[in-house]
């Protein structure tokens, strides 16, 4: 895969530091993409998605769902309780980690669950009011005058 140089973007535009990390980060492939644990991502609705992951042999309280500085960041440590355990097999990897999922603008985390060895999270697209696009009413051929006040006469 080829790396590209985004110095040039970072000098000659103002206000899209975010498009352009996110193209770095994309492009990085010294970073090896973890594999673990693996997960879905789904769309439930126009402005709805959902993140499942396989989070088998993780109770919830080992689990932490967070969103910080634009990414929704999951990750699991495993308590102590096995210590006193021997394997004879272990297939199961109860391994910590750490999931790293960047948001989109205006995504908010609806709420996750953890049920059957998967943690799901909902997330939806909430657009402002402001963005929205809005329809603009056509008024008939006749002009609306109204009264003018002159500021001369009030004072």
């Amino acid at each position: 895969m080829r790396n590209f140089d985004l110095a040039p973007l970072y000098r000659a535009t103002v206000g899209f530091d975010q498009i352009a990390d996110l193209l770095d980060r994309v492009m990085s492939s010294d970073v090896a993409q973890p594999t673990y644990p693996p997960y879905n991502i789904e769309k439930t609705a126009d402005d709805a998605y959902r993140i499942s992951i396989a989070v088998a042999g993780f109770a919830a309280d080992d689990l932490g769902v967070e969103v910080k500085e634009g990414s929704l960041v999951v990750s699991a440590r495993k308590s102590d309780e096995e210590a006193g355990r021997t394997y004879l097999h272990r297939g199961i990897a109860t391994r910590a980690f750490e999931r790293r999922f960047q948001l989109a603008d205006h995504v908010r985390v609806i709420g996750a669950t953890h049920a059957d060895g998967m943690l799901h999270i909902d997330l939806r697209r909430e657009v402002p009011e402001a963005l929205k696009p809005r329809r603009i009413a056509i008024a008939s051929g006749d002009v609306v005058t109204k009264d003018v006040v002159d500021v001369d006469k009030v004072n």
